[in-house]
């Protein structure tokens, strides 16, 4: 591998994740129906969504609520090939390794047949479909909570609901501090490539990758005690607040509202 195609490769990964990270906040802030709801309406209820996703025996169901999920994407001003690309970059790599051995090892009746033999069965198809759209459904949900709320306030939301300030503190400072190690990798490799007139082999580029990532544990480590010693200077005591403040609107109820009234009608379809 050369030098120059290593380091364009990285350094047009490194880009590609800031880009993708600076597109997340754009949404966030986007006037859709989502954007416009309280944090907190919003965790509970797609919360509650995610566990009728779990309780859900019939796949019509979870097809309707992945295309309740995909209208709420329309309504929020989410753009469509963003969402998919994020959604199902995650179900040929974890959901497909075991669904689909559970086409050919479920018994059950025949569905298709080769030689005589039964090689899918409709209840091994059953399962796999049950499985693919759970994951599809419950990621649609989680991925809908993540582009819609900045995350500051979809922290508050959580410390509202009683978790633990040391966990909310560690999480807010890691996506916060995520950008500046991104932004600094990144310019370790723009300083190299810009040095660099010819080549270097697979074993040279291995070893600076090494030092490399050994200078960002380095600069992470100092930079995390600089950044307490800095809290600790201005009166932080483990508890986190944000500026602007939580406030229930009508909408939020009316959202509220609509989320059980759903949630009654699924249950119902699923167990009457």
């Amino acid at each position: 591998m050369k030098g120059k195609s290593f380091l364009a490769g990285n350094i047009s990964s490194f880009t590609q994740a800031l880009e993708s990270m600076v597109v997340t906040e754009d949404l966030c802030r986007a006037p859709g129906l989502l954007q416009g709801l309280d944090p907190r309406v919003k965790v509970i209820t797609l919360v509650l969504f995610i566990i009728l996703v779990g309780l859900a025996q019939s796949l019509p169901i979870l097809i309707l609520i992945f295309i309740f999920a995909f209208v709420c994407v329309i309504l929020s001003k989410i753009p469509h090939v963003h969402f998919l690309k994020r959604l199902f970059i995650f179900i040929p790599l974890f959901t497909a390794v075991i669904a689909i051995p559970a086409l050919f090892i479920t018994p059950g009746v025949p569905l298709l047949s080769l030689a005589g033999r039964t090689i899918i069965t409709e209840q091994g198809a059953r399962t796999a479909g049950f499985l693919i759209m759970r994951v599809v459904d419950s990621l649609s949900l989680g991925l809908l909570l993540v582009l819609t709320t900045p995350w500051t306030k979809l922290l508050a939301a959580l410390r509202w609901l009683r978790l633990p300030s040391l966990i909310v503190a560690v999480l807010g400072m890691t996506y916060r501090y995520i950008f500046l190690l991104l932004h600094t990798t990144n310019a370790m490799f723009l300083a190299r490539r810009s040095r660099i007139i010819g080549g270097f082999r697979g074993g040279e580029n291995r070893r600076w990758l090494g030092r490399a990532l050994v200078t960002a544990m380095m600069k992470s480590q100092y930079l995390s005690e600089e950044v307490y010693l800095a809290m600790l200077s201005r009166g932080y005591q483990g508890e986190v607040y944000i500026l602007s403040d939580l406030t229930m609107r009508r909408r939020d109820y009316l959202w509220a509202a609509f989320s059980v009234v759903a949630a009654l009608l699924i249950l119902g379809c699923t167990y009457l």
